[in-house]
């Protein structure tokens, strides 16, 4: 341990993380104007994939999503606990197969329209911005591809003697 605590300084990533929260907060309060309870802005993405591909396997569905299987797999334990969706035995013992509810089905035409809207809200604050949230993205994944973090990281980590 060393004399100060390098928590105390300001969290690079912080603003990034409340500005996404906030924004995912702001998704859910759509919902629940409209009355729609339990559902959360992360369960649109895999509720309409399954709504044009019928039942996956919850590998399949991540892979689909270009997500983490341990993401996908808790999303959808929140999701079957929301009443959104069934998870059955798959082909082997190892695998479920992960199918909409009728709840789950009733719900994929609001959030396809959702997704519409908040693709467009993204395109409006990218032209309102004068450096477009999409475009850094991509540059900064860009720089990463050139140089990693974890190049970056070990560039700049000072280990403790001992």
């Amino acid at each position: 341990m060393t004399n100060s605590d390098p928590t105390a300084l300001p969290d690079p990533w912080q603003s990034l993380h409340k500005l996404l929260a906030a924004m995912d907060a702001e998704i859910e309060q759509v919902y629940v104007e409209r009355g729609i309870e339990g559902v959360r802005p992360r369960f649109a993405y895999p509720l309409i994939r399954l709504a044009h591909t019928g039942p996956l396997t919850i590998r399949e569905l991540a892979e689909s999503l270009d997500r983490s299987h341990s993401a996908i797999s808790q999303t959808v334990a929140a999701m079957r606990k929301e009443g959104l969706v069934t998870s059955e035995p798959g082909p082997d013992a190892r695998t479920r197969r992960i199918d909409l509810t009728e709840r789950g089905r009733s719900l994929v035409p609001f959030l396809e329209a959702e997704w519409r809207a908040t693709h467009a809200t993204v395109a409006e604050l990218d032209a309102e911005i004068p450096y477009a949230l999409t475009t850094v993205v991509e540059e900064v994944r860009r720089a990463l591809e050139h140089r990693s973090m974890r190049q970056r990281i070990l560039h700049h980590l000072v280990e403790p003697a001992g």
